[in-house]
């Protein structure tokens, strides 16, 4: 992409965008996101910590994304540069990114790479940005982040960026990662004694919600709020279970709604387990009487009634999504997932009594202990239900997660899972319509999930080496990545 071309693509997208933040101020902070612009524009946390540097009166943060098509810049030279004034990162002092999954990292080298900013933190100098790290991944495996960046925030952000802030004016680069190296909630490689638990802020800090809207996104022109933070349930592959996290914290439907502003006719509520709310109607109820259409980012089969799912339609509700999970009731009950058969029947009968056009089901492959006859069922079921209403399903393989009880579960073969995808569309043939994930993919996530800075150095060894999956084979095997997990044949 020629210089000129990257320019009037950012400034398209700006003028198209509500609520953009300039200011002139002290610090400069370049605030990236490993993923393309469409994706990261829908990140409720991107956005929060973008619009809670601006609220610091001696900082300010410019947007920095992936570039849809890397290749165009790297062809024409152009390096990254941010949205709000066009600025190279590698003029900024500190380039903090927010990452979400593991097959995000390899956004982050594109990103410094095409900045002229080693991607190695060892490589770097003085005269180099501070390179930060924070978001959802690091609340289950921010070792593969160790080689790249100066200082990890690890789990909720909000406070330790306040308390950054405050202290970085006037500091030197040293001294500020030393400060931070023994500040709860930070990692600072080669200082830090050890990564900490993630950090908790104090209820008062929510709720999370959107500064800028734009119908340039997935999410197009939706105003996303927290609706609360957290989760009640213990589902035992999940990340964010009550365990780890401390529970929900919901946040009143009278402040969540407060915070809506005029302009925005479609709202998103956020949160790992939204219809957990215990005042859920309420909020809905209140959002669509006010003339918007709603969005709901987690459905939980169980909390589903009809006089929920008839405000979900009076919202604007096309599609009922929600998770399957396991693929019959005995990994169901397995995966702590409170789910039943009658449940999903249930919603199918709801999504007919409302003229929605679908329900969307969600159903992860390669569970501990699953088989052929736990497949079988999935099948037969949904065949049942795509006798009530128009069903689609998106498979995903199962990836244990660190800071789980399914840690050190194993991962199943691609050979098995690909057996299993193939049975489930000649079981189902069109009477549902299936999308499913790549597990050729879903191994590389897994091997990245469970390794340490090694497996970091694989990543970066298999994206130079252009990021073809037998490119991350040969990298693994060279850096001898062999998680503790057995691969389950």
């Amino acid at each position: 992409m020629k210089p000129w071309n990257v320019l009037s693509q950012i400034r398209r997208r700006v003028g198209e965008e509500a609520g953009v933040l300039f200011k002139t101020a002290p610090l400069r902070i370049a605030l990236c996101n490993p993923s393309p612009y469409a994706a990261a524009m829908s990140s409720l946390g991107f956005q929060t910590i973008y619009r809670k540097i601006h609220l610091h009166p001696e900082a300010a943060a410019e947007r920095a994304f992936l570039p849809d098509h890397p290749k165009d810049y790297r062809e024409s030279h152009s390096p990254i540069l941010t949205y709000e004034s066009e600025t190279p990162l590698s003029d900024f002092p500190i380039v903090a990114f927010s990452i979400a999954y593991e097959l995000e990292l390899t956004g982050i080298f594109e990103i410094l790479d095409l900045s002229r900013i080693p991607i190695l933190r060892q490589d770097r100098s003085e005269k180099h940005p501070i390179v930060i790290a924070g978001g959802p991944l690091t609340n289950s495996n921010p070792e593969i982040l160790v080689p790249f960046v100066d200082l990890i925030v690890v789990g909720e952000g909000e406070e330790i960026v306040q308390a950054f802030l405050d202290a970085a004016p006037g500091m030197s680069r040293q001294a500020l990662l030393s400060r931070f190296s023994t500040v709860p909630g930070c990692y600072v490689p080669g200082m830090s004694t050890a990564i900490p638990g993630a950090a908790r802020v104090k209820d008062e800090v929510l709720p999370a919600f959107s500064q800028i809207l734009t119908k340039n996104t997935v999410l197009a022109s939706m105003f996303l709020i927290e609706a609360e933070r957290g989760c009640s349930r213990s589902c035992s592959y999940c990340v964010m279970r009550r365990d780890t996290n401390g529970g929900m914290r919901p946040v009143s439907p009278e402040k969540a709604f407060s915070l809506v502003p005029e302009n925005a006719r479609r709202v998103g509520l956020v949160g790992a387990a939204v219809t957990d709310h215990p005042e859920i109607k309420k909020l809905v109820r209140t959002i669509v009487e006010s003339g918007r259409e709603i969005g709901i980012s987690s459905l939980r089969a169980d909390r589903l009634d009809r006089e929920f799912v008839r405000i979900l339609a009076q919202g604007g509700y096309r599609t009922l999504t929600t998770a399957v999970d396991g693929v019959s009731q005995r990994l169901r009950n397995f995966l702590n997932r409170s789910t039943t058969d009658q449940h999903l029947i249930r919603a199918a009968k709801l999504v007919r009594e409302f003229k929605l056009q679908r329900l969307k089901l969600y159903a992860m492959i390669g569970v501990p202990g699953e088989t052929a006859n736990d497949i079988d069922e999935l099948i037969r079921f949904l065949l049942e239900l795509s006798r009530i209403a128009p069903i689609s399903l998106s498979v995903s393989p199962f990836v244990p997660k660190k800071n789980t009880p399914l840690a050190e579960a194993p991962f199943e073969a691609i050979s098995l899972q690909t057996a299993k995808l193939s049975r489930i569309r000649l079981g189902l043939k069109a009477a549902v319509d299936i999308k499913p994930s790549s597990p050729r993919w879903a191994w590389v996530e897994y091997m990245l999930s469970q390794g340490g800075e090694t497996a970091g150095l694989a990543a970066m060894d298999a994206w130079q080496k252009g990021g073809s999956f037998s490119s991350w084979q040969r990298a693994f095997r060279r850096y001898e990545v062999r998680p503790h997990n057995k691969i389950c044949n």
